[in-house]
């Protein structure tokens, strides 16, 4: 049974630790210019800031294609919009329907108006901040715990605990095409091209799919465990995995090989993001801090700090601002009661 990535503790990831670093890991000598400039920016830029966006810890973050606006989605049953202004994030709307728990969510990738999230209620739900209504209500067979939009806005595809993956038209609001898998499906995504679909799974391989047709194309074994998250670069040069062997994998789309990994984390990698211009990867986990590593060489360009486990990391489409979120607990009054804060990276020290 599929598990969300957010709910995945070392102990069931079978973790093998730090010490497993891949064969083709390379060792490059001295930072690139790339990293050099990134690093004398974040020195001046080095401030995380929260914003209080949910009762309840939040499960995923994720900017609209615009880049003005960031959507949360929360274990209290509610996703959040905020507009970001200059160095602040300013709720703009909370969004309530849902059941329970959203477990994730995702914009239109060219529409900067619509998003859709996924839910445990057994429905997905597209939302338009416009009007801030639920356009759409779509009842699907399982309770979900992934989803993703089409690269052409055109399909929305939801991944459930029973390892289900429904295929929705974004328009009709109907179901094209269902399909039910043999292992555990722990995130799915198209390329960039729109003609294939990925799927990683709990046995570490990448299942490639063609699309629309859906006929296997490939199966990778990227990693010795569990393959929990993917993600692809805005380019279309690379995507990187990464797993409960706390090893994350970047692979070539062209060529479906793997071309270096990162292992600068000790616990299962749960969430991935690059910068706009495919240059850096943020990838966090249990540890209490997010790598940033540089794309072409792997190179440790910053690590930001936090005090628990990150659960969701997102770049900002444009700028070299993360948002992202923790396993946070309200300390203040009660340590028992979470918090549900969205935390943005990347702002000017003396804002």
């Amino acid at each position: 049974m599929a598990v969300p990535a957010a709910a995945l503790g070392a102990s069931a990831l079978g973790q093998s630790g730090p010490g497993s670093m891949a064969p083709w890991c390379s060792v490059t000598s001295g930072p690139s210019r790339y990293v050099l400039g990134m690093q004398e920016l974040f020195r001046g830029h080095s401030k995380t800031r929260e914003f209080p966006a949910h009762s309840a810890k939040v499960h995923s973050v994720a900017w609209s294609c615009d880049g003005r606006r960031l959507a949360s989605g929360s274990f209290d049953k509610t996703a959040s919009v905020f507009l970001l202004e200059k160095d602040r994030l300013v709720k703009e709307n909370n969004y309530r329907g849902h059941g329970d728990s959203v477990d994730q969510l995702c914009w239109h990738p060219s529409n900067p108006d619509l998003f859709v999230t996924a839910s445990g209620d057994k429905t997905i739900r597209i939302w338009d901040v416009r009007t801030t209504k639920c356009i759409a209500t779509v009842n699907t067979k399982g309770e979900n715990i992934n989803i993703c939009w089409s690269p052409d806005g055109q399909t929305i595809a939801v991944g459930n605990k029973d390892d289900v993956v429904t295929f929705i038209d974004a328009k009709t609001h109907r179901s094209k095409a269902e399909e039910q898998f043999k292992f555990e499906v722990n995130e799915i995504s198209w390329n960039n091209d729109n003609n294939m679909f990925f799927l990683t799974n709990g046995n570490g391989c990448i299942n490639i799919l063609s699309y629309p047709e859906l006929k296997p194309v490939q199966s990778i074994n990227a990693h010795p465990s569990n393959c929990i998250c993917i993600k692809f670069d805005p380019m279309g040069k690379y995507f990187a995995t990464g797993s409960a062997d706390a090893l994350v994998s970047l692979w070539d789309v062209d060529e479906l090989v793997c071309v270096r990994c990162f292992s600068r984390l000790d616990w299962p990698v749960r969430t991935l993001s690059f910068s706009h211009d495919g240059k850096m990867l943020a990838s966090a986990s249990e540890d209490h801090f997010i790598d940033i590593a540089e794309v072409e060489t792997g190179d440790k360009l910053w690590e930001v700090q936090c005090e628990s486990p990150t659960f969701t990391v997102a770049w900002h489409p444009k700028r070299p601002l993360l948002a992202f979120a923790c396993d946070d607990k309200d300390g203040k009054y009660d340590s028992s009661r979470e918090a549900g804060t969205v935390k943005l990276f990347g702002l000017p020290n003396d804002s």
